[in-house]
């Protein structure tokens, strides 16, 4: 099917993903030195090279709908981002950016797997591909959500960075989809059932805005902008 006869809410589906694979490569980035144990630096590495491909592969699609994929990439102001809204921070504690890990970074796949038999074919070619390379996405969170859930002190960090987490992911999916929504609850049960927190039944969506899964108009942070869009090293290929 061709993109541009296609339904636009597609094009706007593919720079939900795009850029919340952007904002998520960033925040694993961030702790690269970060991390508790070398090995576990060394996953946040390979997580955010895996998401900024992604990302890569995404916007590429948006050619097909006319857009500039350079200014998509390098070009916009922190509004016109549709990340998933808890990206737009850096996560403050390892527990939180494990949240991202367990919790969002699932929503996203989960998303990604409705997306096996769209109607559009350059993105349905590219879904398996993604998903493949996601699943130790998945395996990596849940692996540290127990641990963290080992010890007092982890177990309580734990329980509050899903707290926060978990309705954003909710959210995120959509009204409409209460399919994807218990699919995501089932897959991301082994993180989070050895602590008291239970799924959200009453999810708002008050001021969601569709086309960009967002409540927030406001995006992410300067210093976040400035490093997905690589102000510091691209002004070394201006004039």
């Amino acid at each position: 099917k061709e993109a541009k006869a296609a339904d636009p809410a597609i094009r706007d589906l593919i720079l939900v993903l795009a850029d919340t694979k952007r904002l998520l490569g960033t925040r694993y980035a961030e702790w690269i030195l970060g991390a508790p144990e070398l090995e576990t630096g060394i996953a946040c590495a390979s997580m955010a090279q895996d998401e900024w491909g992604h990302a890569r592969l995404l916007y590429a699609l948006l050619k097909d709908f006319g857009d500039d994929v350079d200014a998509l990439e390098h070009g916009r102001e922190a509004p016109d981002y549709r990340n998933m809204e808890l990206l737009d921070r850096s996560p403050g504690s390892w527990p939180e950016l494990v949240a991202i890990n367990a919790l969002l970074d699932t929503a996203v796949t989960v998303q990604l797997e409705a997306l096996a038999d769209s109607e559009y074919a350059p993105l349905r070619k590219r879904v398996g591909k993604v998903i493949d390379e996601e699943q130790f996405h998945g395996a990596h969170g849940i692996a540290w959500a127990r641990r963290l859930s080992t010890t007092p002190s982890g177990r309580e960090a734990w329980e509050a960075a899903v707290r926060t987490a978990l309705p954003v992911g909710a959210r995120w999916l959509g009204p409409h989809a209460n399919a994807l929504r218990e699919r995501w609850f089932a897959r991301i049960e082994p993180a989070i059932q050895s602590i008291n927190v239970e799924r959200p039944e009453n999810i708002e969506f008050i001021g969601l805005d569709p086309a960009t899964r967002r409540v927030s108009s406001e995006g992410p942070d300067p210093l976040t902008i400035a490093r997905v869009r690589g102000d510091k090293n691209r002004a070394f290929l201006m004039d």
